[in-house]
């Protein structure tokens, strides 16, 4: 078999993709996710490492260590050039992906944070902790814009709606919920 993905078409079966890359991990994989215009794959997980592959052919390119505790998701910024991760040592980091090194730590939330998106624009990030809030982080200004408050238990997942100023929230209190981004004021 080459190195290539092959997809098994059956009708009375699921599809598989068989895609023999080396094992990325040692631990469980959180997350993984496609640069936004190239070939390129980053995965993240329970080895508190983040990775940067070449695809189809599954080569690492980069690494980054940094982070004191799992990670569990990991989002490119809307250029392709940084990445944001999140981990359960309650930070949020940011890589420059031209040299893999983190440029910067965002400290506040007091449990693990699930999940992080970046903002369209490239200049804001948002949170997901497990203590039952979410954050807003100003890039530019290195610090905490907003913290969302109004979910009674973990904050499970965050999207930014796309090229708007709408924040989603997801939590373990079986509530979807619908932010303003620019005010913190809870739609839905």
């Amino acid at each position: 078999m080459d190195k290539y993905c092959h997809f098994i078409y059956s009708p009375y079966e699921a599809i598989h993709c068989y895609l023999p890359l080396t094992t990325f991990s040692s631990l469980s994989l959180c997350s993984i996710v496609m640069h936004p215009h190239k070939d390129l794959l980053v995965s993240c997980g329970e080895d508190r490492v983040w990775k940067m592959v070449g695809l189809p052919k599954g080569n690492v390119l980069l690494t980054g260590l940094g982070h004191t505790d799992w990670l569990s998701n990991c989002c490119f910024h809307p250029s392709g050039n940084k990445l944001a991760t999140s981990s359960g040592d309650t930070t949020v980091k940011l890589w420059d992906l031209s040299k893999g090194n983190c440029i910067l730590t965002f400290e506040g939330h007091t449990h693990a944070i699930w999940s992080c998106t970046w903002h369209s624009c490239g200049d804001f990030v948002a949170s997901s902790s497990l203590d039952t809030t979410s954050k807003i982080w100003d890039v530019n200004s290195e610090r905490c814009r907003y913290t969302l408050y109004g979910h009674t238990d973990s904050v499970n997942s965050i999207e930014f709606f796309p090229y708007s100023n709408t924040l989603l929230t997801g939590s373990a209190d079986k509530s979807l919920s619908i932010w303003d981004a620019r005010t913190a004021i809870l739609y839905h």
